[in-house]
């Protein structure tokens, strides 16, 4: 058997370096394979009452592990996968990450040092009856015609402007192709925003090309200003059916808001240019929280991803904003 586990091996390895679809789909059929020649390798050697119970006895070994594992982590899933690149460097797509509960919200976020921002529930009510006004973030466009919205510009640019778009607006032309109505989609102002942003041009490296990219640099909640900290740990949460971004995400707190007594994360992933709500994400609740990232190894997660079929290559996976 072991030149099938040595092709696999190759496989996984292959679609971690390319992200490539076809090498993807060669990988799970190549684990599919695997597992079958060995069921029948076993049926051979040992009976098919045998085999049977080994598989069983297998299969209650680990369903054993990962009780004590939700036991000891104090989380209902202690091991997650880095599924995308938004965390670029600190994180990679395929990467395995074990996690440990929170417990007492109060407790974890005085505990890891995340500015928290007490809001009245009037506020907070206001803000989810108009979460639409909320998801916006700064694009660089032409001077001369506003529909040119874009996070990146190439360095030798001239002419552009900076201003605010809502993100959901600009989601949806694009989606009905209709990206020359994006002047529709500005937004002259913050003010009556909860939170509201501040924007400053960096640098990003898309495939070999430098380019400027717009993005958020820090935020205000009640008026109290906010600054990101790549120190702040990495949080797993569970998204809704009206979240943009869909799935386990794996992104930094940035802050949270304490709405008498509930709270309610924002976050950020390290390589976007702006934080989940402004890309339609609601601000998270707090037992929406799966845990907190305490260890991450690379590659592990791979076979996770092949098995679940996510076999195509990610969007963002050629860039990375420097630091």
């Amino acid at each position: 058997m072991w030149p099938l586990y040595v092709i696999l091996a190759i496989l996984i390895a292959a679609y971690a370096l390319y992200n490539n679809v076809i090498i993807g789909i060669a990988a799970f059929l190549m684990v599919i394979a695997t597992l079958v020649m060995e069921f029948s390798a076993s049926v051979r050697q040992e009976g098919t009452k045998k085999s049977i119970i080994d598989t069983v006895l297998a299969i209650a070994a680990v369903l054993g592990f990962w009780v004590v594992l939700i036991i000891v982590l104090q989380t209902s899933s202690p091991i997650n996968v880095v599924a995308s690149c938004s965390m670029l460097p600190s994180m990679h797509r395929g990467d395995l990450v074990i996690l440990h509960g929170i417990g007492s919200m109060t407790r974890f976020l005085d505990s890891k040092g995340i500015p928290t921002v007490n809001v009245s529930e009037s506020q907070f009510s206001s803000m989810n009856s108009s979460m639409s006004n909320e998801f916006i973030a700064f694009f660089a466009y032409s001077q001369s015609n506003r529909s040119d919205a874009s996070q990146y510009v190439n360095s030798s640019s001239s002419g552009y402007g900076i201003g605010l778009y809502n993100t959901q607006c600009l989601s949806a032309n694009s989606y009905l192709g209709k990206p020359n109505d994006n002047y529709r989609c500005y937004v002259p102002s913050q003010q009556g925003n909860l939170v509201q942003y501040n924007y400053t041009v960096g640098r990003i490296s898309i495939g070999k090309q430098l380019a400027n990219v717009i993005e958020t640099s820090a935020i205000s909640i009640n008026g109290r200003p906010i600054s990101q900290s790549y120190s702040n740990p990495i949080i797993v949460y569970r998204t809704t059916g009206h979240d943009s971004f869909q799935g386990d995400i794996i992104h930094r707190t940035y802050a949270a808001m304490n709405v008498n007594g509930s709270y309610y994360l924002l976050t950020k992933g390290d390589n976007n240019p702006a934080l989940d709500m402004q890309f339609a994400n609601y601000p998270i609740a707090q037992g929406d929280v799966v845990g907190y990232v305490i260890a991450d190894i690379p590659y592990l997660g791979y076979l996770k991803l092949i098995l679940s079929g996510q076999l195509g290559a990610v969007p963002g996976c050629d860039q990375q904003i420097l630091r």
